[in-house]
């Protein structure tokens, strides 16, 4: 519920364009923040010393570092708008800016696969299996939710008059 409205800020930016940039950052950001506090909470208290050291924690460490780099260089314009006209084709910010984003999904997959593999005695003691409605009854209801969202967003959108068959038919006639 968080997402969504602030995914919407495309409609808001219509009405207030220079406060475009922070609504875009925004909308990306506070789902970053919403998603990351749990790893926040691991780290901060790995760094306390009240959790057992892991693997996956420099993963971890990593992909929140490019994740910041990533945000930095989408909000700031960096490095083109110290030498403008330098960074046009190579090295633009927007391109760097998917390059850190790339290379910091790399690096949270890497810690989720290195966190499952070594936690993986412990998950299989712990969780229940899942069942028939626990995965096609989730899907089923997933599917019924956004059908329902295109249906509400549908009949929110103006109609508009369909031309007549016979009046094109009718124009049709008089060329001849």
């Amino acid at each position: 519920m968080v997402h969504f409205p602030v995914f919407c800020t495309r409609f808001v930016e219509l009405q207030f364009p220079q406060k475009s940039k922070v609504l875009r950052t925004s909308a990306f950001v506070v789902p970053f923040l919403f998603d990351s506090f749990p790893l926040f909470f691991r780290l901060l208290s790995c760094c306390w010393g009240s959790c057992s050291p892991s693997e996956a924690l420099a993963s971890h460490s990593y992909h929140l570092l490019f994740a910041f780099l990533t945000c930095f260089l989408f909000a700031s314009h960096l490095p083109e708008r110290l030498a403008p006209g330098r960074f046009d084709y190579i090295g633009h910010s927007h391109q760097l800016f998917h390059i850190c984003a790339v290379v910091g999904t790399h690096f949270q997959m890497e810690a989720v696969l290195t966190d499952m593999a070594s936690r993986k005695d412990w998950l299989t003691s712990h969780s229940v299996l899942p069942s028939f409605l626990g995965t096609m009854g989730v899907l089923a209801l997933g599917i019924l939710l956004n059908l329902g969202i295109i249906g509400v967003f549908s009949a929110c959108l103006p109609r508009m008059p369909r031309q007549s068959t016979s009046a094109s038919s009718g124009a049709h006639l008089h060329q001849e």
